[in-house]
């Protein structure tokens, strides 16, 4: 159990890659505290199934964007739980708009979700952390930051930011044995309740199998060596290995999570 007497805090937690890496540290001993936004009966779901798989779980509902919601937040978790091992930043949202119809307060409500909550999250973990000496702060990014692709400056503009601030915190809080990681995503088959974020997709709704209503495959799987989306269950192995002690030795990098496309 590569997680055993270890606390997670899982931010953007219920549903798809981020209740999937929630279930895998629990599977691995973790105790965890599950945060999301909103949809509070699926995270308090996703609380019970890893409270079935033997770990203590903690759902919090908060606004990630806010950074005394954050605060509040975290103080919970210490408080329920005395510390907080490893941290892992899934939240984001997506839109896609043409740069020029983007307003300011997209722009910003973007950069609070994509960038500004992981800061959020470090700023309060991060004394805790490093009066314990120990600690691992991990991202979720996205091949699109290291690629860019039309109708997302916002949210490439903040994903690229995000792999700034975790080699930043890794340089600084590395004196500290605290480390810090982004996982760069690619493809991955989950629900994608928001279709306008998709527009590869056609626009329509996309289920768990990664595609279409009419069964058509969304996106362009077959151009990556792999010839095919990825699992979240493989997100959240990376994940795993991130959080856990098994990369002592890794900080202020990058793990591509796309299949091989980013060639």
């Amino acid at each position: 159990m590569r997680m055993k007497g270890k606390t997670a805090l899982i931010a953007g937690a219920s549903r798809n890659i981020g209740r999937e890496i929630a279930l895998t540290l629990a599977r691995e001993g973790a105790d965890v505290i599950v945060v999301a936004r909103q949809h509070e009966e699926e995270l308090k779901e996703v609380a019970r199934e890893c409270e079935k798989l033997g770990a203590k779980a903690l759902p919090i509902c908060a606004d990630l964007g806010d950074h005394e919601a954050v605060s509040r937040m975290v103080q919970q978790g210490l408080d329920r739980f005395g510390k907080v091992d490893a941290s892992v930043s899934v939240a984001a949202i997506r839109p896609h708009k043409p740069f020029w119809e983007i307003s300011v307060e997209e722009w910003h409500r973007v950069f609070e979700v994509n960038l500004h909550s992981t800061f959020y999250l470090a700023k309060a973990l991060a004394p805790s952390m490093m009066k314990r000496g120990t600690g691992s702060f991990v991202a979720l990014g996205g091949i699109a930051a290291l690629t860019a692709q039309p109708e997302r400056a916002h949210v490439i503009a903040s994903k690229t930011g995000l792999y700034g601030l975790i080699k930043a915190l890794a340089l600084e809080l590395g004196p500290y044995n605290i480390r810090a990681n982004l996982i760069a995503v690619g493809l991955i088959d989950t629900e994608r309740r928001h279709p306008e974020w998709y527009p590869e997709g056609g626009g329509k709704p996309v289920g768990l199998d990664g595609k279409q209503e009419d069964g058509t495959p969304i996106g362009r799987a077959e151009g990556s060596p792999l010839g095919r989306t990825g699992r979240m269950d493989e997100v959240a192995k990376v994940a795993l290995f991130l959080a856990s002690d098994e990369s002592s030795f890794v900080t202020g990098d990058r793990i591509i999570c796309a299949g091989g496309r980013y060639m």
